[in-house]
């Protein structure tokens, strides 16, 4: 049996379980990037015209696929209906639907997981008049999109330290140059941090954060060449740092840390601490209950974490949700750390991994942000990668 045929008989088994008479995945020019994942279809495929492959709850599976490309469901079990005009495309789909009562799409209500929202609206609309029930695949979805292989996870565990590894050596280079009277400002900052990657054969999407004083209270702030700040004895300095191994397959790792280059004020301190406390809150509590083998919710892990932050006083100053799921992009398809944002009620299931980023953000202040990984065991342990800053770092 094939990976996707074992794929194929997995989804099965869940679409018995949840009542669902079956999955239709639908995707044009790769706009449906789960899909394609799912369906092994590489982004270089060439892929113009629409397709759909059709899971039912029992039986073989069916592709739709454009006479001009066949080649994109060449792979797949299950037999295959082509079509040239857009009158047998449809009369395909309907065949397929015709009876059925409940099928899973990549759709998600309300657009309460936008990750999970890759089908649009016409096609809906298409497939509703059927009289059909569209429900969302994201409950069971990130199972093979977002699990990890033994490499993947290797390969996490190599980013991760280079990341921890090159937020340190920042630290020292911020703190060599503060010590000498040497210029420096935001963008050096940037630009050793994305140094120390590409030496390390890393790569990002982006470029990583360095923000000063109120910049460090912007969570998406930029340093620019020609608009950066300098950085000075006494200032606070957050940096946001990620990336992965230039290789196939790899996954990213995602930290952020702060630091003061002086005595850090008590103001510093009291944020410091609560952001820290608030991270190993969710923490704790996601491995109390991944060692108890209970379910545990994106929505709900965000919920510990924010509680904290809000019993201390400072709600409106936490502005995002807790976290995201990481995988081949640093903000993958599986479930986040989010009842803030959106209602993120996906489980956490194992060989994922997904950051834990509480902030509190304080306008024309500064801003902290304490973010790591953690990553969930099949054995139902939780590791945390990254590194953990429990002191606020001070460099002069």
């Amino acid at each position: 049996m094939s990976s996707l045929d074992q794929k194929v008989h997995d989804v099965q088994k869940i679409l018995a379980e949840k009542n669902i008479d079956g999955w239709l995945l639908y995707d044009f020019h790769h706009s449906n990037r789960l899909a394609c994942d799912f369906l092994g279809i590489t982004p270089e495929t060439m892929l113009t015209r629409r397709y759909c492959y059709w899971i039912p709850q029992k039986g073989e599976p069916v592709g739709i696929v454009h006479n001009v490309e066949t080649h994109v469901l060449a792979h797949t079990p299950g037999k295959k209906l082509p079509y040239s005009a857009w009158k047998l495309f449809e009369a395909h789909l309907k065949e397929i639907l015709k009876g059925k009562k409940t099928i899973a799409m990549e759709y998600s209500p309300r657009c309460a997981i936008p990750t999970a929202s890759r089908v649009d609206g016409g096609i809906l609309d298409l497939v509703r008049e059927q009289g059909v029930k569209v429900v969302s695949s994201a409950s069971f979805l990130q199972y093979f999109t977002c699990v990890w292989s033994k490499e993947q996870y290797d390969l996490h565990k190599e980013a991760a330290d280079v990341l921890d590894k090159a937020a340190a050596s920042a630290w020292d280079f911020v703190a060599e140059h503060l010590k000498n009277n040497k210029p420096l400002n935001e963008y050096d900052v940037q630009q050793y941090i994305l140094s120390e990657m590409h030496k390390n054969k890393c790569i990002m999407d982006g470029a990583p954060i360095c923000g000063v004083n109120q910049n460090s209270a912007n969570p998406h702030y930029n340093a620019e060449k020609n608009k950066s700040s300098p950085i000075k004895k006494g200032d606070f300095i957050l940096i946001d740092l990620w990336c992965k191994r230039d290789l196939p397959q790899a996954v990213y790792a995602d930290i952020t840390r702060v630091a003061v280059a002086g005595t850090p004020t008590e103001r510093h301190q009291e944020i410091f601490h609560l952001v820290r406390k608030a991270q190993k809150a969710g923490t704790d509590f996601v491995k109390d209950r991944v060692e108890k083998k209970k379910d545990v919710k994106g929505c709900e892990v965000d919920e510990v974490c924010r509680q904290v932050i809000i019993d201390a006083g400072y709600e409106e100053y936490f502005t995002h949700r807790t976290g995201h799921n990481i995988h081949t992009e640093d903000h993958g398809p599986g479930a986040n750390i989010d009842g803030f944002e959106t209602l993120d009620e996906r489980l956490l299931i194992p060989k994922t991994c997904f950051s834990i980023e509480p902030g509190v953000y304080l306008p024309k202040e500064f801003g902290v942000r304490l973010e790591y990984d953690v990553y969930i065991h099949e054995n139902h342990t939780i590791e945390v990668t990254g590194g953990i800053e429990d002191q606020l770092v001070q460099l002069l």
